[in-house]
């Protein structure tokens, strides 16, 4: 179980947020994680059986989920069920982290105080936050701010007109000019006489190595981190949603767009334009080709291209009957 350092949390008992639960268990809830990280006193959620093989081995206390798919779940996990397994888990969410569904300005804003920085580089108007680590020989752009609690390792290169929040950065880290790192990703429950918003607790994770050019926005995760592998290039204006995880050594080129929960692999390289749906799996060593829209799953290996995109043969085949 780790900390949630980014956010204020509140101590509710599972009864007081599902009074009508039968259980003997009535613990304080530590935290809300998907399946594979949630531990003991914390609580998950599981709202298709796509992930039952992941279900079966959670380790979470308690989980949100509905009567045809709990059965999946282990005996020792309570299960809490509801008819919307996401709207029940916003709720939750929002009453344990109260401040998590919309961005407010960190208050705690400040020139950097050279003295608690060493070998750190910094422009002018730079702002920082509480409890912020940069690394030794960063340097840091003007007009770029660093949120509370952010961390940044050694030897990384942030642009002009940054911004990072519930980040993680790792080392030897680009971050070119005017990228938004950490806001709150795009997401609500839909209801008719005012849309509830999905609160969003994850964090961005950044690992050692990546390059990430000008004007990008990596949202952070809503339950699981958003997270950039070892040594990936992402070029300018790639969008990548809440929860999305790609591995290490992709190139990613211009305006690629990556909708929420999709894991891409290692070694994947994505032309420009391309979009990937969300809650996809691709593969690794697979490339994509400029202008395709993925909207199903790809194997290791493959060349795809089109809209859909289909395998390169199947593209260029259908190409030449036309």
């Amino acid at each position: 179980m780790t900390k949630n350092i980014f956010f204020k949390k509140k101590n509710i008992k599972l009864k007081s947020l599902f009074p009508n639960l039968k259980t003997r268990k009535n613990f304080t809830i530590l935290g809300v994680k998907p399946l594979h990280k949630a531990g003991k006193n914390e609580v998950s959620f599981f709202d298709s059986a796509k992930y039952k093989e992941i279900a079966i081995n959670t380790k979470a206390s308690a989980c949100i989920t509905t009567e045809k798919i709990s059965k999946f779940l282990p005996k020792t996990t309570e299960k809490i069920i509801v008819k919307n397994v996401l709207f029940e888990l916003a709720k939750t969410i929002k009453t344990i982290f109260p401040l998590s569904d919309i961005d407010y300005f960190d208050v705690s804003l400040k020139s950097p105080k050279i003295k608690l920085f060493k070998n750190v580089n910094f422009g002018n108007n730079v702002l920082v936050g509480k409890n912020v680590k940069i690394g030794k020989n960063s340097s840091i752009g003007s007009n770029s701010i660093i949120e509370h609690d952010v961390k940044i390792g050694k030897n990384c290169v942030i642009g002009y007109g940054v911004v990072l929040r519930k980040s993680i950065i790792g080392d030897n880290v680009i971050i070119q000019d005017n990228c938004k790192i950490g806001q709150k990703g795009f997401g609500f429950i839909p209801l008719k006489e005012k849309n509830f918003k999905f609160p969003h607790i994850g964090r961005v994770v950044i690992k050692d190595n990546v390059e990430i050019a000008s004007g990008c926005t990596i949202d952070r995760g809503s339950v699981d981190d958003t997270i950039i592998g070892n040594n990936t290039y992402l070029d300018n204006q790639v969008h990548i949603a809440h929860n999305v995880q790609i591995g290490s050594n992709c190139m990613i080129a211009g305006q690629v767009g990556f909708a929420g929960s999709s894991k891409i692999g290692n070694n994947v390289q994505i032309g420009g334009q391309a979009g990937v749906s969300g809650h996809l799996k691709i593969g690794d060593n697979v490339k994509i080709g400029g202008g395709s829209g993925v909207v199903k799953d790809v194997g290791d290996n493959q060349i795809v291209m089109g809209y859909p995109a289909v395998p390169l043969k199947e593209f260029l085949k259908k190409k030449h009957e036309s």
